[in-house]
């Protein structure tokens, strides 16, 4: 499935962000979900002749969710004060069940959507409650038109040119695999960047999702 004919290169700044300025982040760390890297793996054996792309490596695997802050704006005292509280309201949600199985082609990337979203959603919105009670709602990163339309997904390439789609398209549709199902227990407290073309982390603290409920 293709969202654009013409694919341009993912990796401009976003605005806040440069080399060396890393950032607080809740997202899924996905590499450790062995029967997603097998699926992985196997759509990126079928892109490896695009040279426009570059393939995610599985342990930098992840699931996009939701962004805490700058380690310049938010201080040690305050991701302390804000670690009981997220663990508090991640408590009180179901960890998400979730399948992932044919690829999207996007203008910038290639990605896995993670269905149904709801779950996950919920989970973003308790990460949400806990940053805003700690730091404040007007510190809470992005916006309720944002979140509204966040679509989860687990990206697998990253374009690095401009570029025609459907090729890409078309050696996708070509790869037959069967869906994968994943509990998502844990989403982690990452310290997040992209110094080297890569999203990447030098930390990632777990949280566990519905212990409340067992």
């Amino acid at each position: 499935m293709t969202d654009a004919e013409r694919m341009r290169d993912h990796w401009w700044w976003r605005p806040g962000h440069r080399t060396g300025r890393h950032y607080h982040a809740c997202h899924f760390a996905m590499g450790r979900h062995r029967e997603l890297a097998g699926l992985v793996r196997t759509y990126q054996k079928a892109l490896e002749p695009f040279t426009g792309l570059d393939l995610i490596p599985l342990p930098w695997l992840h699931l996009t969710m939701q962004p805490v802050g700058f380690l310049d704006e938010v201080g040690a005292e305050e991701l302390r004060r804000l670690w009981p509280v997220l663990g508090q309201e991640l408590a009180a949600v179901p960890a998400p069940l979730v399948t992932l199985h044919r690829p999207v082609v996007r203008a910038e990337a290639i990605y896995l959507p993670a269905v149904p979203a709801e779950p996950i959603l919920a989970v973003r919105l308790a990460v949400r409650k806990a940053i805003g009670e700690v730091l404040g709602p007007q510190r809470v990163p992005e916006s309720a038109d944002q979140v509204a339309g966040f679509r989860p997904h687990v990206s697998i390439a990253y374009a690095n040119t401009g570029q025609d789609a459907r090729p890409v398209a078309a050696a996708l549709a070509a790869v037959v695999t069967e869906p994968v199902l994943i509990t998502l227990d844990q989403v982690e407290l990452m310290r997040f960047h992209r110094d080297n073309r890569m999203y990447e982390w030098r930390s990632a603290e777990p949280l566990p999702i519905g212990a409340a409920t067992g």
